[in-house]
């Protein structure tokens, strides 16, 4: 294992989030929120509003720039997170896990909270050097995140459907030429 599962989960939760921007667009209601909420095992308040889905949705772009930042560039945005969310890290066990490290109190909003999560996930990426991890989907007409915890580093798609049409494409392409 690469990474303590807390670090996964979160990097995991902030690279959908980053994508969900993409067309089409996959957070457009509380109930999508509620539904991220639950998928990722997020603990404490849940607003599942109106306000609270812009929040999350604002937050989109900067987990997009800290996912695709260079080494120094991401340690400046950590930083810049955990300062202005006022971090202060502490153990908690919940959802059966066992111990591991939530920066924020379980009252802020779920933006914050995926903020500093995703920062702290962050920390880890950046201390083992690991930000090959994170790169952009190797389809030329995507800009999404693809997040590659397999031990042979070979996931280049961020999705399924954008890995089928390369795919596809290559298989015509070889047709072709024959």
């Amino acid at each position: 294992m690469i990474f303590a599962h807390d670090t996964k989960e979160a990097l995991r939760a902030a690279v959908w989030l980053a994508n969900s921007a993409l067309e089409p667009e996959t957070l457009e209601t509380p109930g999508d929120l509620a539904d991220f909420y639950s998928d990722f095992a997020y603990t404490g308040r849940l607003d599942a509003d109106e306000a609270e889905l812009a929040q999350v949705r604002a937050a989109r772009p900067v987990l997009h720039e800290l996912l695709t930042a260079d080494r120094d560039a991401a340690v400046r945005r950590v930083n810049q997170i955990l300062a202005e969310q006022r971090a202060v890290p502490r153990l908690v066990r919940h959802h059966g896990l066992d111990w591991h490290v939530h920066a924020t109190s379980d009252d802020e909003p779920i933006a914050a909270r995926v903020l500093v999560e995703t920062a702290m996930a962050m920390i880890d990426v950046i201390r083992s050097d690991e930000l090959d991890r994170l790169s952009r989907c190797a389809d030329d007409e995507c800009d999404g995140i693809v997040l590659d915890l397999s031990r042979n580093r070979s996931r280049r798609y961020c999705s399924t459907a954008c890995g089928n049409r390369n795919a596809v494409a290559a298989y015509r392409a070889r047709q072709a030429d024959a």
